[in-house]
């Protein structure tokens, strides 16, 4: 009975360590068993369309398109610095009158206002004391000639009246010169030595014809020469200069000569059309800038100086390239710009491109499609997202 027993256990434990065994054995040939495939990935390439989708997109022709090669910048209006001036007086003295206000119109050699100039009467009084040594001097020359012509003097006293007739002569030039510098005229000058009267009021006058642009003047005012505010600014508004201040990475691609079109926010769709005539030879430390200038005839008065300005500043020869309308072309999430190319309006293939300028609605396409193909002009980024599995 006993034996039956350990039989009957050696039996059992043979059973379990076959189940065991086999347990373990057909876990081990599931873990060599291959993972697995994964399933086939989206096609982001091609888009086939159904005939209710085919509907809200429009198809067009890739064609040429002729681009500016322009770069554009910001500034504003300035006075021509050429004809724009602050009329200071030339010596120190006290205002008198001023005869004009801001904005009035003057013409060259137009008195602005008068000074009393303690320099300018001494210049007169100088110019009268001059004049007279000059008449006695020449009378005292013309008197000994005729003595020395009937031998009534030697010719020593003769030659000392010629000589001092000669000195006074030249005094009286720089005495004449004197005033002049100080703006009076030949004709206020033969009045002033004829009236042997010195006039206190110094008239500064204005050097260009142009407006009044700035007014400081008050009579009583003691002005100094060079000292700002300047009494007076004045301005040819005829001419007017367009300062553009071009950002230092394009700096390069600017010439003296290039045109440029100029327009203002005061009047919209106005294009005025000039030429850079200089540029800055250093670029501004602060902003990095770079200063461009060009000029304008502007007889209307149009343009204030002030106003600011945009600039489309034209760097290169036009060139004609494939364009396409700027809604097909879709910037996909890793950057790239794409447009969708079809034959049959339900088929689309995606292209990579390569874009270049952008102007007047297109896109400047420099590699990816060719002129004459057929592409997605509206519905571009609707097929984008159904090639991958976006919001449609």
């Amino acid at each position: 009975m006993r034996r039956r027993m350990n039989l009957w256990r050696s039996a059992a434990a043979e059973i379990v360590l076959a189940s065991l065994v086999a347990s373990l054995g057909g876990c081990s040939k599931h873990a060599d068993e291959p993972p697995p495939s994964a399933s086939t990935p989206p096609d982001t390439k091609n888009v086939t369309l159904t005939d209710a989708q085919s509907k809200a997109i429009r198809v067009g022709t890739v064609t040429d398109q002729t681009f500016l090669s322009t770069k554009e910048a910001v500034g504003s209006i300035d006075y021509d610095e050429n004809h724009a001036v602050p009329v200071f007086t030339p010596y120190p003295g006290r205002i008198i009158k001023a005869y004009v206000d801001l904005g009035d119109k003057v013409v060259k050699g137009q008195v602005l206002y008068t000074i009393e100039s303690p320099d300018f009467l001494q210049a007169e009084s100088t110019l009268i004391s001059a004049q007279a040594t000059y008449d006695q001097a020449h009378s005292a020359a013309v008197r000994a000639k005729r003595l020395y012509t009937d031998q009534a003097i030697d010719q020593n006293d003769y030659e000392q009246a010629v000589s001092a007739e000669a000195s006074a002569d030249g005094a009286l030039k720089a005495a004449r010169q004197a005033v002049a510098i100080f703006g009076m005229s030949a004709g206020e000058t033969e009045a002033l030595i004829a009236k042997h009267h010195v006039d206190p009021a110094l008239a500064i006058r204005s050097p260009v014809t142009g407006v009044i642009t700035a007014r400081n003047a008050a009579p009583g005012l003691l002005e100094q020469p060079g000292v700002a505010p300047a009494p007076y600014s004045v301005a040819d508004l005829s001419n007017l200069w367009f300062i553009a201040n071009v950002i230092e990475e394009d700096s390069p691609a600017f010439r003296i000569g290039q045109e440029l079109d100029v327009t203002v926010d005061a009047m919209p769709g106005r294009v005025f059309k000039s030429k850079i005539s200089a540029m800055a030879a250093n670029v501004d430390p602060t902003t990095h800038r770079v200063t461009l200038r060009a000029e304008i005839h502007d007889p209307a008065h149009e343009l204030r100086p002030g106003m600011l300005a945009n600039f489309v500043i034209h760097t290169g020869a036009p060139v004609a390239s494939p364009a396409v309308p700027l809604n097909g072309v879709v910037r996909e999430g890793d950057g790239t710009m794409s447009v969708w190319v079809t034959t049959d309006g339900r088929h689309f293939e995606r292209r990579t491109v390569r874009i270049g300028l952008r102007q007047n609605q297109y896109d400047q396409i420099l590699a990816g499609v060719k002129s004459g193909e057929t592409i997605a002009v509206d519905g571009a980024i609707f097929l984008s997202n159904l090639a991958f599995g976006g919001p449609t």
